[in-house]
């Protein structure tokens, strides 16, 4: 399944400092309460009070632990170790060789409730609000990573690798898809799904398909276009799929269907799989036209 649809920005930001952080960020995600400092106070040493810090404020932020967790933004340290009143931030060396680190990162999970990727009921109620927002509205793929990295952050739920979180939203996006069309698939008549799939057709005496006649409406005003017009919308109702109803469907999908079958040639329609081809097709028509 291809998952190539990320730009390199969104690669690049996911799950790491793609930048400093502004001061509402640094007020919002770096900012210790009482409960914090109670906890981190509580460590021996300004080194660990200050990775601990680091660690807890960037899954906050960013959603996952980082593995080198000093390699952050400069802004972020001197934020945090004003809060500590602590000048000399070099102590930080010694934490990121320390084994310490991985002791902070179980200690944060444990007391703040993250959770991995893969936990459940977690995982399937993510997988269950992907399918449903896939179902009804058409947002691209790249868009749902967006939004589902923003939901994993607030749920306090760990970010997987790139590729598993990629992975994940292409194959429930397909998956909604996939139902859409056999759904769709299912409500013309044999009798329509023909007059529907002659539209792919060339007739003898003319240089392209129905269907690429039919897409292009006329353009100037007068008469002659008038009647054109008239007879294109006669032509697509005569197809008799006018009447199949659609009212269970979402509209925001057979619009989205409806404009891929304005933008898309004949003869790509035609190598659509079986369900997808005729529900494609059943975008034109009249109401969506």
């Amino acid at each position: 399944m291809p998952v190539e649809f990320l730009s390199a920005e969104q690669e690049k930001r996911y799950g790491r400092y793609a930048g400093e952080p502004t001061p509402e960020q640094l007020a919002k995600y770096f900012y210790l309460d009482d409960t914090d400092l109670q906890l981190i106070k509580a460590r021996r040493g300004n080194h660990n009070r200050l990775g601990l810090a680091l660690q807890l404020c960037t899954v906050r932020f960013l959603g996952t632990f980082l593995t080198n967790p000093i390699d952050v933004p400069m802004v972020v340290i001197n934020y945090l170790a004003t809060q500590f009143g602590i000048n000399d931030t070099s102590c930080l060396e010694n934490y990121a060789r320390a084994e310490t680190k991985w002791e902070h990162t179980a200690l944060i999970k444990q007391r703040y409730g993250y959770q991995d990727f893969h936990a459940q009921p977690s995982h399937w109620r993510l997988v269950r609000w992907l399918y449903q927002r896939s179902s009804l509205g058409t947002e691209s793929q790249s868009l749902l990573f967006d939004l589902t990295t923003a939901r994993l952050v607030e749920r306090k739920i760990l970010l997987p690798g790139v590729s598993v979180l990629a992975r994940l939203v292409a194959s429930v996006r397909e998956r909604a898809a996939n139902r859409l069309w056999n759904v769709l698939s299912k409500l013309p008549s044999k009798t329509q799904i023909v007059a529907l799939e002659k539209l792919l057709l060339i007739p003898e005496d003319q240089r392209y398909s129905t269907l690429d006649r039919l897409r292009h409406s006329p353009n100037k005003v007068n008469a002659k276009s008038l009647v054109a017009a008239i007879n294109r919308l006669e032509e697509i109702r005569a197809l008799g799929v006018g009447g199949i109803d659609l009212s269970h469907i979402p509209t925001t999908r057979i619009k989205f269907l409806a404009r891929n079958a304005a933008a898309s040639r004949a003869a790509l329609i035609s190598k659509m799989p079986d369900a997808k081809r005729i529900a494609t097709l059943l975008g034109i028509e009249p109401r969506y036209v």
